[in-house]
C-alpha cells in the first residue's frame, strides 16, 4: 500500500468520537467536518447515535461501507484489538493518536508491539501511535489538531506534534499556508524515511521542514534525502543534540538521539539544511517558498537603524556571506540622489531620516549590479508605501529580504501587504539572515 490512502482517503472513520467538547474524539471530528472534507465520514462510539450532525456506529464494524482511514482515538489497551476489526473490514491506513505505548514505559512498550503484530497481520500501515495526526489541506482532512486550513507549499514531518502546530500556524497566518502535515509520534510503522520519499514526489509539496529525534535505519534515510534534495529543499531540525537533549529524547517518543556529529554530518552530504530552533526551521522554509535562490554570496544591506545593519553585518560574516563593498558606481549615484548624512558603503545606512523614496532610490542604484546577489533590506522605522517601493524591486529578480522592526502600526500594515503579495518578510536582520544564508549554501550546491 501506498501512503495515499492517509492524505487523499475516500471515507474515514473516527473510532472514539467524542460527544464532549474539548476532548479529542471530538474536536478531531469537528477539524475534519470544518476542513471540508467531502468524502463519508463515520463515528464509532458504542455510546452515542449522533455526533455532531452525523449517525454514529457502535464499532467499525457496523459502518455499513468500505472505509478508506481510519483514525484511532482510545485507550491504548483497546487499540490491538481496535486495529484487528479494522483489518477484518479492509481498512488498509490507520492513524493512532492515543498515547500509552512506549513512551510510557515497559507495560506500553509490550502494548506497542501488540499494536504492530496486529497491524501486520490485518495488512494496515499506522501512523503513530502517541502523535498528533496528518493534515492535507487540499483534501480536506484534517485529523489533527488545531485546525488549520490555508493551503500552501510547506510540507511537515515531525515526531513532536506541538513542533509541527506551531509551523502550521504560523504559515497560516502569514498567508503562506501549508501542504501536508504528519505528526509522527512514536513511529512504530510509517516513519519519517518514507514520509520524506513520499513527499519528495508530491508535486504540491515545494519545501519539507522535519522535526527528528531520532531515525529508524540511517543508510536508507541518506539515500532517500539525497534523492529528495534533488527535487527541492529540505530543512532539518534535530532533537537530542546534547547528552541532557539525549536523555529527553528517550523520555518523549523511546527514540535513540544517535551521536549528533554523525547526523551533522550526514545532513551536509546530503544537502539537508539543518537549524537549530523551530523559528529557524519556519523562517527558511518560507524563504525558499517566497525568495529566489541568490545567484552568489554577495549581499548588500540597506538599513534605516544603524544598529540592526551591525547586527545584519555581523550574521551575514558568521554565515559565509559575504558583504561586499559597496560598489562605487552606486556610491556616485547615491551621492546625488540621498542626504549628507547617510553613510555610503555596506552597510548602507540611510539614518533615521529615511523614507521610502530613498530605499527605492537605494535599490534603483544596486539593480543593474550584476555582482551583488542580495539584498537585506532593513525598516527599522514606521515606513509608510515601503511594501509597494519593495514589490517594485522584488519584481526585477534580485534575491530581496525585508526585515520590518520597530515600526508599530504601519510596520503591521506594511508588512501585510507584503505578506500578502507573497513576499516573506522576516522579523530579524539574524533571522533574514540566516535565511539567506541557507538559500545561498542550497543554491550553490544545486548549480
Amino acid at each position: 500500500m501506498t501512503l495515499r490512502n492517509f492524505f487523499e482517503p475516500s471515507s474515514v472513520a473516527v473510532i472514539g468520537a467524542s460527544r464532549e467538547p474539548g476532548k479529542l474524539g471530538h474536536e478531531i471530528l469537528r477539524n475534519i467536518i470544518e476542513a471540508g472534507f467531502k468524502g463519508k465520514l463515520y463515528p464509532v462510539n458504542p455510546k452515542a447515535d449522533e455526533i455532531l450532525g452525523l449517525k454514529c456506529y457502535p464499532s467499525i464494524k457496523m459502518v455499513p461501507t468500505k472505509v478508506g482511514l481510519a483514525v484511532i482515538i482510545v485507550p491504548a489497551r483497546f487499540v490491538p484489538s481496535v486495529i484487528t476489526d479494522c483489518g477484518a473490514k479492509g481498512i488498509r491506513a490507520a492513524i493512532v493518536i492515543s498515547g500509552g505505548f512506549r513512551e510510557s514505559g515497559p507495560a506500553g512498550e509490550k502494548l506497542e508491539r501488540q499494536t504492530l503484530k496486529a497491524a501486520k497481520q490485518a495488512k494496515i500501515r499506522i501512523i503513530g501511535p502517541n502523535c498528533q495526526g496528518v493534515n492535507n489541506t487540499a483534501a480536506g482532512i484534517c485529523a489533527s489538531w488545531p485546525l488549520v486550513k490555508v493551503r500552501g507549499p510547506i510540507s511537515i514531518i515531525s515526531q513532536s506534534g506541538t513542533i509541527s502546530a506551531a509551523i502550521a500556524c504560523w504559515a497560516a497566518d502569514e498567508g503562506i499556508g501549508i501542504c501536508k502535515l504528519v505528526a509522527l509520534g512514536n513511529k512504530c510503522d510509517v516513519d519519517e524515511t518514507e514520509l520524506l520519499d513520499y513527499l519528495a514526489n508530491d508535486s504540491e509539496t515545494k519545501v519539507i521542514a522535519l522535526y527528528i529525534e531520532g531515525v529508524s535505519d540511517g543508510r536508507k534515510f541518506m539515500k532517500v534525502a539525497r534523492a529528495a534534495t534533488d527535487e527541492k529543499p529540505v530543512v532539518v531540525l534535530k532533537g537530542g543534540r546534547t547528552a541532557k537533549g539525549a536523555e529527553a529524547v528517550l523520555s518523549h517518543t523511546r527514540s535513540l538521539a544517535g551521536s549528533d556529529a554523525i547526523f551533522d554530518a550526514v545532513f551536509k552530504l546530503v544537502n539537508i539544511i539543518r537549524v537549530n530552533d523551530v523559528e529557524g526551521l519556519y523562517d527558511i522554509c518560507k524563504g525558499f517558498v517566497g525568495l529566489p535562490l541568490p545567484k552568489n554570496k554577495n549581499v548588500v544591506i540597506i538599513t534605516s537603524s544603524g544598529g540592526s545593519g551591525i547586527l545584519a553585518t555581523d550574521a551575514c560574516e558568521e554565515l559565509n556571506l559575504n558583504v561586499m563593498d559597496l560598489p562605487a558606481e552606486v556610491c556616485d549615484v547615491l551621492k546625488d540622489k540621498l542626504p549628507p548624512e547617510c553613510i555610503l558603503r555596506n552597510p548602507l545606512d540611510l539614518t533615521g531620516s529615511a523614507t521610502s523614496q530613498m530605499y527605492d532610490e537605494a535599490l534603483e542604484a544596486l539593480a543593474g549590479i550584476s555582482d551583488v546577489g542580495s539584498v537585506i533590506i532593513v525598516v527599522g522605522d514606521p515606513m509608510l508605501g515601503i511594501s509597494e517601493v519593495i514589490a517594485k524591486h522584488f519584481a526585477r529578480g534580485k534575491t530581496l529580504v525585508p526585515v520590518m522592526l520597530g515600526g508599530g502600526q504601519v510596520e503591521a500594515e506594511e508588512r501585510a501587504k507584503l505578506q500578502g503579495s507573497g513576499t516573506p518578510t522576516y522579523s530579524s536582520p539574524v533571522r533574514a539572515a540566516r535565511t539567506l544564508a541557507a538559500l545561498a549554501r542550497y543554491g550553490a550546491a544545486e548549480r
